[in-house]
Parts: C-alpha cells; sequence; structure tokens
C-alpha cells in the first residue's frame, strides 16, 4: 500500500540522550534504513513462498548480508533454502534466527477485506516476511558496530526455512550448527510488544497413507478394498483417543487425499496428522497409539498402510536471563503508535472479525509494552526454535505486526503483514534483537548465568535426539 513505507516513531528517550552512544547508533542506523528493509519485507510477502521452496525469500536475504560483508554458506543441513551468515571471529557467537516461509491457502492482498491475489495461492498468515527481515537487519546493525568497535566476537545469522510443519531447524540442530553458539536470539509477529515465556509445546506430525484396490463403486464394489475407509476408520478411532489423553493434548488432522471420483473405490488415500503437547515423552506414548489405531484401521479395511514423519520439535526450554533481558531491551525500544490511514485499517480489520466482545485497544497494544511474566500452563503453539533452545540458551520476543484481535494463520494477518504496520512492528523487533545482541557481546557474566540455566534445565542426563529420528530433510512436504 502507498503508506508502507512511512517512518517508525518509537519511544527511544533513553537511547538518544547520549547515555549509550553505541545503542544509540544501532538504533540510528534501523531508523535510517527502514524504508530499505520495509521493501524487502514487502518483497518476500510478495513472493509468499511455502515451507523448503523459498528460493526468492533465502536468495534475497542472502545477497542483502553479502553486500554487508557477512560470509554466507548455504545450503546448510542439506536444505537448499537454508543457510547461515556470519561476520566477526571468536567468542562469544551471538545467534539470531530468521523465517521466511509463508502457508498455502492464505494468499491475500494487503487491504482490510478478503481478497485473494491468487485463487488457493500461499501467504504470510504468520509474518515470516517480517520475521526474517527484521533478523537480518539486527544482524547488520550489529555488523556495523563490530566493523566500527573492533569488538571481539562474531554475530550469525541463521537463514532458517519450513518452520510451519517442516521442522527446518530440526536438521540444523541435528548437524550441529549450534554446538558453538553462546547465546541464541529470535522473535515472532504477534498482536502485542512482550519478551513473556509461555509453554511452546512438543509436536510431532505425519502424513499417514493408505493402499487399497480400485474398482467400480456400483458394478464391483466387493472387489474393491477402499482407501478412504482405511482413513476414515482411523480417523474415527483416534477422534474417540481424545477422551483418553491428557487435556493438555491437541491432535488435528486434514485428510489430504479422498480418492478421485465417487463411482470409483479410492485405491489410495493419505491423512495428515498432528500430535502437540506440552511434554515431549507424551507426545511419544500418544504417537505410538495413533500408529496402532492407523494399523488397525488398515487391517479392518483390507488395505496396506505405511506413514512418513514430516516434522517434529520439542518443548521450549525457557531461559530467564536471557528473557529479561530481552524484555528491558523491549522496554527502552518501546512501542508505536499508529497514523491515521494506519488507524482505518486496523479499525476495518477489527470489523471481520468474528469475536468482537473482547476486541484488543488499538494504542494499549501496539504502543506499550506488557509487564514480563513467565506462564506455567496453556501452550500456545509449536516450533522448531524450541530444538534450538534445548542446546544453546535461547529466547524471543512478540512484537505488535498484527491488528490486536486477530488470530494467526489468518488471511487479517497476511493484511497486516504487508501493510505499514506490520512493517513498524517488524523494526520495533529489529531494535531489540540488536540491542540484545549488544548486551551479549559486552556482559559475559549475562552469557555464563544464561549457559547454567540451560545446562540445569536440560538436566544431568540431557542428550539430544530429534523427534522426527534420522529421516533426511522433507523437501516435498508442501508439494502438491
Amino acid at each position: 500500500m502507498k503508506y508502507y513505507l512511512l517512518p517508525i516513531l518509537c519511544c527511544l528517550s533513553s537511547l538518544t540522550m547520549g547515555q549509550n552512544k553505541d545503542k544509540a547508533a544501532l538504533v540510528s542506523y534501523l531508523d535510517q534504513h527502514t524504508p530499505e528493509y520495509s521493501t524487502i519485507a514487502k518483497k518476500i510477502w510478495g513472493f509468499a513462498e511455502v515451507g523448503y521452496q523459498e528460493q526468492k525469500s533465502s536468495a534475497l536475504l542472502q545477497e542483502t548480508l553479502q553486500q554487508e560483508g557477512f560470509t554466507v554458506k548455504a545450503g546448510i543441513a542439506d536444505i537448499p533454502t537454508a543457510f547461515m551468515a556470519s561476520y566477526g571471529s571468536g567468542e562469544p557467537v551471538i545467534g539470531i534466527l530468521a523465517e521466511y516461509d509463508a502457508l498455502p491457502g492464505l494468499s491475500q492482498v494487503d487491504e482490510p477485506e478478503q481478497k485473494a491475489i491468487t485463487d488457493g495461492g500461499a501467504g504470510h498468515g504468520c509474518g515470516h516476511n517480517l520475521f526474517g527481515t527484521a533478523s537480518v537487519a539486527a544482524a547488520i546493525s550489529i555488523k556495523n558496530w563490530l566493523k566500527n568497535s573492533g569488538a571481539k566476537g562474531t554475530i550469525r545469522l541463521y537463514g532458517c526455512p519450513a518452520e510451519e510443519g517442516g521442522s527446518g531447524k530440526v536438521y540444523m540442530v541435528r548437524a550441529g550448527l549450534f554446538d558453538d553458539v553462546s547465546a541464541v536470539l529470535h522473535w515472532h509477529p504477534g498482536n502485542e510488544n512482550s519478551a513473556d515465556i509461555f509453554p511452546w509445546l512438543s509436536n510431532k506430525n505425519a502424513k499417514f497413507r493408505f493402499y487399497g484396490v480400485a474398482s467400480h463403486a456400483a458394478g464391483a464394489p466387493e472387489k474393491g478394498r477402499s482407501a478412504l475407509d482405511a482413513v476414515e476408520a482411523m480417523d474415527y478411532m483416534v477422534n474417540m483417543m481424545r477422551e483418553h489423553v491428557p487435556e493438555e493434548t491437541r491432535i488435528h488432522y486434514v485428510i489430504t487425499k479422498g480418492g478421485d471420483a465417487p463411482n470409483v473405490v479410492p485405491a489410495f488415500a493419505e491423512v495428515y496428522y498432528y500430535v502437540r503437547h506440552p511434554d515431549m515423552q507424551v507426545v511419544k506414548d500418544i504417537w505410538e497409539r495413533m500408529v496402532k489405531a492407523a494399523e488397525g484401521a488398515a487391517m479392518g479395511t483390507g488395505t496396506r498402510m505405511n506413514y512418513e514423519v514430516i516434522g517434529g520439535v520439542y518443548n521450549m526450554l525457557p531461559n530467564e536471563t536471557l528473557s529479561k533481558l530481552m524484555d528491558s531491551n523491549l522496554h527502552t525500544v518501546g512501542g508505536f503508535t499508529y497514523t491515521t490511514a494506519e488507524r482505518d485499517f486496523a479499525t476495518k480489520i477489527q470489523s471481520t472479525l468474528i469475536d468482537k466482545t473482547h476486541l484488543p485497544d488499538l494504542d494499549k497494544a501496539t504502543s506499550t509494552v506488557q509487564p514480563f511474566k513467565v506462564e506455567k500452563s496453556g501452550g500456545i503453539g509449536s516450533s522448531d526454535v524450541a530444538d534450538v533452545s534445548w542446546v544453546a540458551p535461547t529466547a524471543g520476543i512478540s512484537t505488535a505486526t498484527f491488528v490486536p484481535g486477530s488470530s494467526g494463520h489468518s488471511w487479517q494477518n497476511v493484511a497486516a503483514a504487508g501493510n505499514s504496520i506490520g512493517a513498524k512492528g517488524m523494526m520495533i523487533a529489529a531494535k531489540t534483537l540488536a540491542l540484545t545482541a549488544y548486551d551479549l557481546f559486552n556482559n559475559p557474566a549475562a552469557l555464563t548465568a544464561a549457559k547454567q540455566e540451560l545446562k540445569k534445565r536440560q538436566g544431568p542426563d540431557f542428550k539430544y535426539e530429534a523427534m522426527l529420528g534420522n529421516r533426511a530433510p522433507a523437501l516435498d512436504y508442501r508439494k502438491k
């Protein structure tokens, strides 16, 4: 939209008063280059590439980093769209995560009414176009400080594809790419500005495939064995199982292939399942019961079954040491205010929401930072960032890139991610990441404390083993 590149106005009085010239310079760089990073984010928004197919998005971020003097290694962990960009040398090594995959079926114009750009196309309903861009911006800002100050250390940007169900970071963790990292920072688009710790859920997912025998559904039904019957039998058993699993469990599925014509007994059918829970051992236990249900469905329908694990992630391991540091910097940066055009956009978006009874106040959500808290229950989803959190001290924030009240993975979020509202929230994140990375480069005690906290939470016998096993990256999981 025409007001996409409007400058960001933030409450940065503590940085502009001269108390810390280095931090002021980090923020100044990001303010000055907001239009450029907004343009990058909008380009990735337009690419709207799904998991493991993010060729243009990955290439754009790599090119941006290379032009700034980073050494880039592409195709890491046997994933063509994954990369690692480094600047500097020696310790500490501060990592920043960047994501850039879109979601299928969420194509949407950057306007406050539902209208697809391409019918059935993908869209950035989770704002990863903003995620990747802000992380790159923060890394470049830190690079400038390292270069100008001569400080020792390495800033490392991880280009992470296929977070949405593809578990891209798991393969990177499994390949040992985080073994030498002192701390890892990340962020995520959201409805408010917060550094809260939430119990992200462990998750395992797979495509269950059933193979039957085709026949004429009317002329010779007795000669057929329906793969769709097997899918439906599995779904029925799993749905009955919901009564007998821990209440925090989440199980969801979609039938991705059910046959081609009603008068042909389906010889092939496929169903895609997710299982989530705060404890990864519970996920493993429920998973085995689901596999038994699939085996029983195949046996009862005279079909054959196999399954392919697509993704699997740990539950998030919190690090309060790093989270409190990020919270401090987020409060320093502060929020932002809407322009008249942005307010009109946000108001129209809120008018499209199903639940209008408790709509958040627009100003409060965007211009303030929420008080820091640690949530012990009520998991909000899953992320492959969790696997990183088990091998390196890790913390993140959320900023108000979406219209308050809108739900994740929605067309409303796609519209906001392509609007100046998303760009403003994105730069709040970039500044917070940069300031926190700066603090870690200059505070060895904080890194030591974060490492000690990680070791304590891991437990004495912890050994990382990927939930998805030894399979190769599922590079085709989004291909039709």
